[in-house]
């Protein structure tokens, strides 16, 4: 992609940008995308998480189905004790190990509210 055209895809990207966040709003990545403009807006989301920006970072991850910046903010969200949460971008990710350990969890809560 030359300079040109990812400026143009840019500039695209952020005229359609919502005040509230970024163009995405479903769970599933779009397919359309090249491999170019993937990595563009990965980068553009590490840049966000890296900033705090985590929501517009997990918008992006998510319309581009990066599963390292899934992953992350799921890792993010369990450290604020936010499981649920969490889980639904381990599972985006494909994150196995990591939903599994939601998983269990969510037994043992069953397991101790089925013995009271």
């Amino acid at each position: 992609m030359n300079a040109t055209s990812k400026n143009a895809f840019l500039t695209a990207v952020e005229s359609n940008r919502p005040s509230d966040g970024f163009i995405k709003v479903t769970d599933s990545p779009l397919t359309s995308l090249s491999s170019e403009q993937k990595v563009i807006l990965n980068r553009k989301g590490n840049e966000l998480f890296n900033n705090g920006k985590i929501q517009e970072a997990a918008r992006i991850f998510i319309t581009t189905g990066y599963s390292d910046g899934l992953t992350r903010v799921g890792d993010l969200l369990s450290k604020k004790n936010q499981s649920l949460k969490a889980l639904k971008f381990y599972i985006l990710a494909k994150n196995k190990k990591k939903c599994e350990a939601i998983y269990e969890k969510i037994a043992k809560v069953i397991s101790v509210l089925e013995k009271e």
